[in-house]
C-alpha cells in the first residue's frame, strides 16, 4: 500500500469521508489542500447510473467551460488547402496533412487534440488502433471532424473539453485550476454537470447521479452534494 504523505493526511483530515458538501464549500475545501509545489489541476468524477455496454447509455459529449481549465491545448489540424490555413488563422499548433499522418503512424502524439475535415477521415480513420486508445480519433458528435476548423480551433483553445463514460460508469474531467478564483470554479462545475443531466440517456433507469467528488492533482476527494449537482 502506497504510504500517504503528511501533506495529504493533513489535507485529508479536514475532509468528512463520505459526507455530501455544497458546491461552494467542497472547491473552498479542494483549494485548500492544494499545497503541492506546482500548480494543481481541479478534476472531477461523476458516477453515473448508466450501463456503458449500452450503446444508447455510453454517454459522450462536449462542454465549453466559461472559464477554461487553465492548461494550453496543443491543437493538430488535419486538413487540405485550403482549410489549413484556416486552421493556422485560428491558432493551431500543428496543421498538416500527409506529413501528420506519417507522424502519427510512426509513434507520434504529442497533442491534446486533432481535428480534420470530413474530407481526410478516409486516410486518418486507418489511424483508429494508434488514435482511439488514446482519445484522440476526431468524431463528428464532439465536434472534432467539422469543414469549419477554424470555429473548431477557437472554441476548444477557449475552453470546449470532450468526455466520455468509462467501462465503470464514471465520467472524469478537469474543471480548472487550484489557483482559479473560487466562482470561476464553481461556475465550470456547474456548466460541466449541467451538460451531462441534459445529456441524460432517456433509457437510463433509477438514479442518474449517483456520486460528485472533486480533487485536486494531489489532494483527497471531497464529495458534493447530487442533489445541488444534479440541478444544474
Amino acid at each position: 500500500m502506497k504510504k500517504q504523505s503528511k501533506r495529504f493526511r493533513a489535507a485529508s483530515a479536514k475532509v468528512q469521508v463520505k459526507k455530501e458538501y455544497p458546491i461552494t464549500e467542497a472547491v473552498a475545501l479542494v483549494k485548500g489542500s492544494a499545497t503541492a509545489k506546482f500548480a494543481e489541476s481541479v478534476d472531477i468524477a461523476v458516477r453515473l447510473g448508466v450501463d456503458p455496454k449500452k450503446a444508447d447509455q455510453a454517454l459522450r459529449g462536449t462542454v465549453s467551460l466559461p472559464h477554461g481549465i487553465g492548461k494550453t491545448v496543443r491543437v493538430l489540424v488535419i486538413a487540405k488547402p485550403p482549410k489549413d490555413d484556416e486552421a493556422r488563422s485560428a491558432g493551431a499548433d500543428f496543421v498538416g496533412y500527409k506529413d501528420y499522418l506519417e507522424k502519427i503512424q510512426q509513434g507520434w502524439a504529442d497533442v491534446d487534440v486533432i481535428i480534420a475535415t470530413p474530407d481526410v477521415m478516409g486516410d486518418l480513420g486507418k489511424l483508429g488502433k494508434i488514435l482511439g486508445p488514446r482519445g484522440l480519433m476526431p468524431n463528428p458528435k464532439s465536434g472534432t471532424v467539422t469543414p469549419d476548423v477554424s470555429t473548431a480551433v477557437r472554441e476548444i483553445k477557449a475552453g470546449k473539453m470532450e468526455f466520455r463514460v468509462d467501462k465503470a460508469g464514471i465520467v472524469h474531467g478537469t474543471v480548472g485550476k487550484a489557483s482559479f478564483e473560487q466562482q470561476k470554479l464553481v461556475e465550470n462545475i456547474q456548466s460541466f454537470l449541467g451538460t451531462i443531466v441534459r445529456l441524460k440517456p432517456a433509457s437510463a433507469k433509477g438514479t442518474y447521479v449517483k456520486s460528485i467528488s472533486i480533487s485536486t492533482t494531489m489532494g483527497p476527494g471531497v464529495m458534493i452534494d447530487r442533489g445541488e449537482g444534479a440541478s444544474h
